[in-house]
């Protein structure tokens, strides 16, 4: 019988991850569902300055201790895009594109997705140009002229940031100063690579394949004037403008307000019984992570208050993980990357078959080969192969870009990963060595007719980044229609490492998406999306 949970957390945000914490510690059974890298918006925050006892701390390291937190209380996660909710009735039903789960209470802490300016362009050119994430994109645009929109404090942090990058930061602003703390404020009047345009917006974004001039509007003279970088050079325009929160799978059954956040009283709880809604989310006057931990806690409260109603089915266990001897002390992976991967593939019903085939330049070895010594110390589950480029095993037409991993079963190559899987891809890797050599991920019925439906050759290559927090979601969609499916082959490509494809493609964002080596895709991907793109070649 499947697993009721005493609570799903929908979001891996600051509010669903204390949610997690105060839940597990409680000893209940918790779920965090997250679409994309567990985090949420904070997680692209480079300074974390105004969390009470902590100096400073980056968003991400913040999240990475929470999220390690919940994880030795034994919080489940997955990483799967939710696309119904079924919230009126005693068990609670939650449908993501992989199956579907159970629980008594649902705490929903989805947070918010960036704002959209409509101007001509921004539709056309996003992912040629136009980008919602400096941390994924930022590297893209060295030594170019880079724009960002927008007044307040993300608007500011992020162009400060961009200022590594870019040989001038332009700040475009619609109102007559910042809105964020002065404090932010003087840091961007004091960086001499960034000049400030007040009272301005874009009007259009135009080019080629990628984004090359930029329109910009004075509010007050009318004036329009247009960028247009030395030698023609391509721009990077990146837009903070605002939030807007992520209901509309819920707003058949839940109260919302004018603007489209949820509804809730004091105690985190929505119109409808043992549904929460914590965080950004939720209608209230001030977002900031301080308060979405508050969010968290107050609603994991109520469930904990009224759990012993709930029936709980089934008991999950969370194996006890033996840390490596001192005198294996590895460089790579972090404890926490150890757990994941002793948890993934520990139980595996084959040893999974790898093979790496290196590159002819012997110093482009040392990292991948550091890896697998190192991997190798974590888990017996993997043997790696190791075979030189001119070996007559691997079809000469997969050697373009090494080194590389093959991920092989019965005698057929399912994935090559041309990149060291580390950072944001360890997981996806993880994923696929699992799905292959283990069991594979539940899929809906109808997505997977439409995916073994597929009957001609396809090959899809995916531009990542290790920095990228949105490529291993597409990643792993990628992976799953590939094992379901043998005619479609993938290659997981780093777009930092193999400068030469980057080049091809015009690639200036991830993840980049390059079907049959002609049609060209930009920004992160859900199952469905990317079936029916491929139904479409």
């Amino acid at each position: 019988m499947a697993k009721i949970y005493d609570a799903i957390i929908i979001g891996g945000g600051p509010a669903g991850l204390t949610s997690g914490i105060y839940g597990g510690r409680a000893k209940l059974n918790i779920l965090i569902i997250e679409k994309d890298e567990i985090g949420g918006q904070i997680s692209l925050t480079e300074e974390v300055a105004n969390y009470p006892g902590i100096f400073k701390i980056s968003g991400s390291q913040l999240i990475k201790n929470m999220r390690e937190q919940a994880k030795n209380f034994g919080v489940d996660f997955i990483k799967e895009k939710v696309i119904k909710v079924d919230l009126l009735n005693k068990i609670k039903k939650i449908t993501t594109e992989q199956g579907e789960y159970e629980g008594y209470n649902i705490i929903i802490a989805s947070g918010l997705i960036h704002k959209e300016l409509n101007f001509t362009g921004e539709r056309e050119y996003r992912g040629k140009g136009i980008s919602y994430c400096s941390i994924c994109d930022g590297e893209f645009f060295a030594d170019k002229d880079i724009f960002v929109v927008g007044a307040g404090y993300a608007a500011c942090e992020e162009a400060i940031f961009l200022t590594r990058y870019g040989k001038k930061v332009h700040l475009i602003a619609r109102e007559p100063e910042f809105t964020c703390a002065k404090t932010i404020g003087d840091k961007v009047f004091a960086n001499n690579k960034i000049e400030v345009l007040f009272n301005s917006e874009v009007v259009e974004v135009s080019g080629d394949k990628l984004a090359r001039k930029i329109k910009i509007k004075n509010n007050i003279s009318g004036e329009i004037k247009e960028y247009l970088s030395i030698n023609n050079e391509n721009i990077g325009v990146f837009i903070f403008v605002g939030q807007k929160p992520k209901t509309e799978i819920y707003k058949d059954q839940i109260k919302l307000d004018e603007a489209g956040y949820i509804l809730t009283d004091e105690l985190m709880k929505t119109n409808i019984e043992k549904v929460f809604a914590v965080g950004d989310i939720r209608k209230k006057s001030l977002k900031q992570v301080v308060t979405a931990v508050a969010d968290g806690a107050i609603a994991i409260n109520q469930v904990e208050e009224n759990s012993e109603e709930n029936q709980i089915i089934e008991t999950s266990q969370v194996e006890e993980i033996k840390i490596i001897e001192e005198d294996k002390k590895l460089n790579l992976f972090s404890e926490d990357m150890i757990k994941n991967i002793k948890e993934n593939l520990e139980k595996l019903s084959e040893k999974a078959e790898i093979i790496l085939v290196k590159s002819s330049i012997e110093e482009e070895n040392k990292n991948i080969l550091e890896f697998i010594n190192e991997f190798k110390q974590i888990t017996d589950k993997v043997q790696f192969n190791i075979l030189e480029s001119d070996n007559e095993v691997i079809d000469k037409k997969l050697l373009e870009r090494l080194p590389a991993f093959f991920l092989k079963k019965d005698n057929n190559i399912k994935i090559k990963y041309s990149i060291v899987p580390l950072g944001q891809e360890l997981e996806s890797f993880i994923d696929a060595i699992r799905e292959i050599y283990g069991e594979k991920i539940e899929v809906r019925e109808n997505l997977l007719n439409r995916i073994k439906k597929i009957d001609k050759k396809i090959n899809v290559k995916i531009g990542v980044s290790l920095k990228c927090t949105r490529c291993s979601q597409t990643v792993k969609v990628n992976q799953i229609i590939v094992n379901n499916n043998e005619n479609i082959s993938l290659e997981i490509i780093d777009v930092v490492t193999h400068k030469n494809f980057k080049t091809k493609y015009d690639i200036v964002g991830v993840p980049a998406m390059v079907i049959d080596d002609k049609n060209l895709y930009f920004g992160q991907m859900s199952l469905e999306e990317m079936i029916e793109i491929i139904e479409k070649q």
